[in-house]
């Protein structure tokens, strides 16, 4: 009866001896057993390429080679993933430049103390890394019209390469389908206009922009346009179970090779519904629940399980804030969600804001369940965001049960929201 819950750097175990619980809805990625250790999947991924060359191939005579790196928020195994392409390359090429491009997104910039976190002193202190800023005007490059109808615009390092290539790792994706793969050109590398339109209420709103699908997929598409108009000739993708370790990897192709990695994910982590009162989900701890913002996706897992008028119990850290003033305000500066929901509809893909993707997803939630926020949070920001908070599972089953009226309600236990697909 007792389940784990990832929570920050920590694990929060809790026993529902005397509660009802209906399901644990978790994926069998965790009871995957690799062959190989997480060095040499990588390797072995790198040696036998999806779709294209090895990189010691394509990366002969380039004279400007540019990595592109997830950011602070991403748990990619970058101390796994970026050493053998650094030696890779410079087997084969002793004299080329070579830049770790930082994917921050519309992210804040990744400090210092996480990047040594992310590579290592070793390659912090070595190599020339460059932090993506998407409000850099300077440093952008428009590289044509998205499917969107929206301008392309991505860092101008990106563009000025002779070999681009990326690492990353692949997920469930809330509203791009999956994690990896494309993402690291758009919005990872991409003028914060550019994010904006792939990220419109229309697109959001569609019932392909969901959890596991990639047809038809209008977010999906504006991704992989862009990657490949970038030129991104080799991506190095993982799969991670709870721990954050590699447990599978893939190569090659931006399209080919993430599609190699997506299929392996869905035959793991697709689980039924439970239809149920309270549903109790995270967002796999850190660096995943660090804000609100990233939260939100954790409860997306809840929502395709949680009865209408139910309660999600969303349990994140958030020790780094709301995740954006943007954000935050759209939340809380209109006290009627289907107002906002509103505007949010009314606004064409150009005129699309900051965060309004992330605050339309939350509002869908909070129009079919109460959010009960258990977090490191002040009490009252939580309230402005249309949430109710608590600081322990006891606490907010307590909440639960009395908001849906049942003593004996049901729950269901989603112990880490981004690593499953519920159907």
């Amino acid at each position: 009866m007792k389940v784990s819950f990832p929570y920050g750097k920590e694990k929060i175990e809790y026993d529902f001896i005397s509660e009802k619980l209906s399901a644990v809805l978790e994926s069998n990625i965790n009871e995957y057993v690799p062959e190989l250790s997480e060095q040499e999947l990588v390797l072995s991924a790198m040696v036998n390429p999806v779709g294209s060359e090895r990189l010691c191939i394509l990366a002969k005579d380039k004279k400007n080679i540019v990595i592109i790196a997830s950011d602070h928020t991403r748990p990619v195994p970058s101390k796994v993933i970026i050493p053998p392409v650094l030696r890779e390359i410079r087997s084969v090429n002793k004299t080329a430049k070579i830049t770790i491009l930082i994917a921050t997104g519309c992210h804040r910039g990744t400090t210092r103390e996480e990047l040594i976190d992310k590579f290592g002193e070793d390659i912090v202190n070595s190599e020339n890394i460059y932090i993506h800023d998407c409000l850099d005007n300077e440093m952008l490059v428009n590289i044509g019209t998205l499917p969107s109808g929206s301008a392309c615009e991505i860092n101008k390092i990106a563009c000025e390469a002779d070999l681009l290539i990326a690492e990353g790792f692949i997920e469930p994706h809330f509203f791009a389908g999956f994690s990896g793969g494309r993402k690291s050109v758009l919005p990872g590398i991409a003028g914060r206009q550019t994010v904006m339109g792939n990220h419109c209420s229309e697109f959001i709103d569609s019932p392909y922009s969901r959890t596991g699908n990639l047809e038809n997929n209008p977010i999906h598409n504006d991704m992989l346009w862009a990657a490949k108009k970038a030129k991104l000739a080799y991506i190095v993708n993982v799969i991670l179970n709870d721990k954050k370790e590699v447990i599978y990897a893939v190569a090659g192709d931006v399209e080919a090779a993430h599609k190699k990695g997506t299929d392996f994910l869905s035959s793991l982590c697709a689980v039924n519904a439970v239809p149920a009162d309270i549903v109790i989900s995270t967002n796999g701890g850190y660096p995943l629940d660090q804000n609100i913002y990233q939260a939100v996706k954790g409860m997306t897992a809840a929502e395709a399980t949680v009865n209408d008028g139910g309660v999600i119990i969303m349990l994140a850290a958030s020790n780094d804030g709301t995740g954006g003033d943007h954000f935050y305000h759209q939340l809380s500066s209109e006290t009627d969600i289907n107002k906002t929901m509103e505007i949010f509809l009314g606004r064409k893909r150009g005129d699309t804001l900051p965060d309004q993707w992330q605050s339309q997803i939350l509002i869908r939630i909070l129009l079919k369940a109460t959010v009960i926020y258990v977090s490191n949070m002040p009490d009252d920001i939580i309230e402005k965001m249309h949430m109710l908070p608590a600081h322990s599972i006891d606490e907010a089953i307590k909440k639960a049960k009395e908001i849906v009226n049942k003593e004996n309600a049901e729950i269901v236990a989603i112990p880490d929201g981004v690593a499953v697909m519920v159907v």
